[in-house]
C-alpha cells in the first residue's frame, strides 16, 4: 500500500487539513456523529467498513481532536464517541461538500438526504461567502495572500 504523503507542515490550509480529515472514510464517521452515532457498532453498521479501517480511522479523529472517547451513556463497559468543539467546527465544511454534491451530483428526479432546520423543517440556506463588510464574494473576488501568525478575529 502506497504511504500517504502528510500536509501537516503545509502552510495552505486547504492542504492542512486533509491529515485529519481528508479520507472518505472519515467524513463520513463525522457526517455520521453529527446524525447521533456514538458506538464504534453503529458507525460500522452504518459505513459497512472492515473494523481494522473503522477503527484506524476513529483513532485518528480521536488523536487529531475531532471526536473524544467517553464512557457509555448506558453505563456499559463500552466506550463512544462523541464530536469535539473542533469536530463540531466541521459542520460548515460538511453542508458546503453536502451542498456541492447535491448542485452537481445528483439529477433533480432523485432521491437524496436533505439538511433540513430541525425546528421548522426548511431546507438549509445556501452556504454564501462574504467578506467582512457581508459583500457576497465569488472566486474572482478573492486572492491568496501569506502571513505570518494569527489573524482569526471572530465575531460571536
Amino acid at each position: 500500500m502506497v504511504k500517504r504523503t502528510s500536509h501537516k507542515g503545509a502552510n495552505c490550509p486547504v492542504a492542512r487539513p486533509l491529515d485529519a480529515i481528508g479520507d472518505g472514510w472519515s467524513l463520513l464517521i463525522i457526517r455520521d456523529a453529527f446524525d447521533g452515532l456514538r458506538r464504534f457498532g453503529q458507525f460500522q453498521k452504518s459505513l459497512g467498513v472492515a473494523k481494522n479501517i473503522l477503527s484506524a480511522r476513529l483513532n485518528n479523529l480521536v488523536e487529531q481532536g475531532i471526536l473524544r472517547t467517553v464512557p457509555a451513556s448506558d453505563g456499559s463497559p463500552h466506550q463512544e464517541y462523541v464530536l469535539t468543539d473542533k469536530g463540531c467546527g466541521l459542520f460548515p465544511v460538511l453542508v458546503a461538500l453536502r451542498q456541492w454534491s447535491e448542485e452537481y451530483l445528483f439529477e433533480p428526479s432523485e432521491t437524496r438526504a436533505r439538511l433540513v432546520d430541525r425546528e421548522r423543517g426548511q431546507p438549509v440556506a445556501w452556504l454564501e461567502i462574504r467578506s467582512a463588510d457581508g459583500r457576497a464574494l465569488s472566486p474572482e473576488d478573492t486572492m491568496i495572500v501569506m502571513q505570518h501568525g494569527s489573524n482569526n478575529a471572530r465575531r460571536l
